[in-house]
């Protein structure tokens, strides 16, 4: 039977990861089985770069702190080898990542599901949420859209404008 410290380390460690789960606005579950240290290393480091807070979790503990954190749907996945990618800020930069890892493994290392504003999502959907722009495309789209109107209102009044002088002059 474990310790009276241990059992409290692995009690504030599941506090921990339900107060993570519930701050997240996304989060990745997936099977890292087969992949290479370095590999590995590769993919923490972009990930950190990139502001996701990756880690590998035991699946008993995961359970626990999602039952916390009222993330339900995920149990049927946490088998086997598991790690969550957990993001505070952008949902898209994760599933991002880790897609374009999953396509280049040959299946060793496989997107679980997820999860989004507390709401679990299937695998499918993560691979979707990685095929979007990144928020950076997506705004500069939006700005370009706004601004289109307002270009072509300016060039229709440019152009009454010249049309208005050439008669005023003749």
């Amino acid at each position: 039977m474990p310790s009276e410290s241990v059992l409290e380390q692995k009690k504030q460690f599941v506090a921990d990861l339900a107060e993570k789960l519930k701050n997240a606005v996304g989060g990745v579950l997936v099977d890292y089985k087969g992949i290479t240290v370095e590999d590995d290393t590769k993919l923490r480091k972009e990930l950190r770069e990139a502001g996701v807070d990756y880690f590998v979790v035991k699946n008993k503990l995961l359970k626990r702190a999602c039952d916390i954190a009222g993330l339900e749907g995920l149990d049927d996945v946490l088998t086997g080898t598991t790690a969550i990618a957990l993001s505070t800020e952008d949902i898209i930069v994760a599933p991002k990542i880790l897609n374009e890892k999953a396509k280049s493994s040959d299946g060793k290392f496989s997107i679980k599901k997820g999860f989004v504003d507390g709401a679990v999502i299937f695998k499918e959907e993560v691979e979707k949420y990685a095929n979007l722009p990144s928020k950076e495309t997506l705004l500069s789209q939006l700005v370009f859209m706004l601004q289109s109107p307002i270009q072509r209102f300016a060039i229709a009044i440019n152009e009454i404008a010249k049309k208005n002088d050439g008669e005023a002059t003749a």
